[in-house]
């Protein structure tokens, strides 16, 4: 392992971070400052900015300095270490404008306080560079407008890929960078667009930059101020999550909003290779070949129909039975009732069930993690739709989690060949996803991920009901971290937060969220001793 490559690159990415903070620090000095003179620059919304600018700028410039040398020796392993340890250092540089402003809005002092204030600022920064959108946050609208559009921001940069975009900016870090490109974008197969990987992460983010600026256009267009409105499309399109709103979307009880927002959730769940293909060389033929895009399409449809029937049918099961369901803060019986009644008057017509089971399936399986309805007070076996729907994820090479259709895919279709063969044992089955032959290493590949998944998800459920009495809460909490999804079910719920969860709770979902967005291999290989010798 070359130590020294490793240093050099995040160095880098720490450089890159200091000249980005720029934009929310100029947004929090014009907006959150009573004084526009210098005396504002050490008020705590601004002051934050200042010094995490200053530390990722100092520490990244020693370190290219001192390792420049070796920039150019990076292979897949040392792309690994890049990409988790270049995402673990951007966390902590990105947490310190909220570490400051939660430490100056405390007259509590000592030990206990500050790491308790340090947890809840990583653990935030954390959920937005993964595009995860599990908040810790009980106020959002009252805090300053720097800090929402920072954490926004986090999920932009983190939908498509800190790494990418400095692979885009530094074509020096692409001569050797394809272990970083690897260890960072989602999916089981990273292809290249471009003979150069520079000129790759360049046409991404372009693609991804075209969504960011017609998603904005359009929420302006329907009447949403500028702010909001570009802070919800950072969340869109990396299928984060974070609002600047305390109710999410559903507080604008708006349906263009609403249209506009799922168009986008799913287009954002879509390979990027087949936006590309489809925008940038008009291809659209893709469209009707794409195994795993036909396999996404026919599952959103498929569960919005389900979803829709058993809403406006069925309709909400009665107040008792959903106030049974674990609440950290439970309000009365008489209060939870009106709420129950506020969320059947928006599914009792058609159009209503349809509607908010749209933005819910695409939301949920997408993991982006934006709500219009309390579904935790749907009936169970929609929760339980739900639930599955947070593993399923969405395609590989999108900013969606999970574990990607096209394991998905590759899993059933592994089993249905084995059974296959165990009636006819001299079959021999080629294994195919539409036109393309899956080799056997990418089987074995995806397979020991979906395995490791589990156990991390067994062994996280596990150790989380040590911190949290409900096993719905401990279950539901681990796959919203594990997977980027943000809200789960119960106490950690589409109205529900985070905040109450206990420290080492909160570190151990912080360790899900990474891995989830690193898909597990990055970070358990850097954690290999044999990996670190020479």
């Amino acid at each position: 392992m070359n130590k020294r490559a490793i240093i050099y690159s995040v160095g880098k990415l720490l450089q890159i971070m200091g000249l980005i903070m720029v934009i929310p620090a100029l947004i929090a000095f014009f907006s959150d400052t009573s004084s526009k003179t210098m005396s504002a620059l050490g008020e705590p919304a601004v002051k934050g900015f200042l010094v995490s600018m200053a530390i990722s700028l100092l520490i990244g410039t020693v370190a290219v300095l001192l390792s420049r040398r070796h920039r150019d020796e990076i292979r897949v392993r040392e792309g690994y270490a890049i990409v988790t340890f270049g995402w673990i250092t951007l966390s902590l540089a990105g947490c310190l404008p909220l570490f400051v402003f939660f430490s100056s809005n405390c007259d509590q002092t000592g030990f206990t306080v500050i790491f308790e204030h340090f947890t809840n600022a990583f653990f935030e920064t954390v959920s937005g560079f993964t595009t995860t959108g599990a908040t810790i946050l009980t106020s959002i609208e009252t805090m300053p407008k720097g800090l929402l559009f920072w954490r926004s921001m986090t999920h932009w940069l983190g939908g498509m890929g800190i790494i990418t975009l400095a692979l885009a900016l530094f074509p020096a870090m692409g001569v050797s960078g394809y272990g970083m490109f690897k260890g960072e974008v989602p999916g089981p197969d990273k292809k290249r667009l471009m003979p150069r990987l520079s000129e790759t992460a360049k046409v991404l983010w372009g693609v991804y930059l075209g969504f960011t600026i017609a998603q904005t256009l359009l929420l302006m267009a329907g009447g949403m101020p500028l702010f909001d409105s570009l802070c919800h499309t950072f969340g869109t399109l990396a299928t984060g999550g974070f609002s600047t709103q305390d109710g999410s979307i559903g507080q604008y009880n708006n349906a263009y909003f609403h249209w506009v927002i799922i168009i986008f959730m799913f287009l954002s769940g879509i390979n990027y290779v087949i936006h590309y293909q489809v925008f940038i060389k008009r291809k659209t033929g893709i469209i009707f070949k794409d195994r795993e895009l036909l396999f996404y399409v026919s599952t959103i449809v498929i569960a919005v129909v389900f979803v829709t029937s058993l809403l406006y049918f069925s309709g909400l099961p009665q107040a008792n039975h959903s106030f049974s369901h674990y609440r950290y803060d439970r309000p009365v019986f008489s209060q939870f009732q009106t709420h129950v009644n506020s969320e059947s008057a928006k599914v009792n017509t058609l159009y209503g069930a349809f509607s908010e089971a749209s933005f819910q399936v695409v939301s949920i399986l997408t993991t982006t993690g934006y709500v219009t309805a309390d579904f935790d007070v749907w009936p169970t076996v929609c929760r339980f739709g739900l639930l599955v729907l947070m593993f399923w994820g969405a395609c590989a090479g999108s900013t969606g989690g999970g574990m990607k259709i096209i394991r998905v895919m590759t899993v059933f279709k592994v089993s249905w060949r084995e059974l296959a063969k165990l009636a006819r044992p001299r079959l021999v089955i080629p294994f195919k996803i539409g036109d393309e032959t899956i080799s056997d290493n990418r089987i074995i590949n995806i397979l020991a991920l979906f395995n490791l998944v589990v156990i991390i998800f067994v062994i996280a459920t596990v150790i989380m009901c040590f911190y949290v009495e409900d096993l719905v809460t401990a279950m539901s909490s681990v796959v919203a971290a594990l997977f980027n999804i943000g809200p789960g079910l119960a106490g950690v719920g589409a109205i529900e937060n985070y905040a109450w969860i206990p420290i080492p709770g909160k570190w151990v979902l912080l360790l899900c969220m990474l891995m989830g967005r690193l898909e597990v291999f990055a970070v358990l290989i850097t954690l290999r001793p044999d990996i670190w010798r020479k």
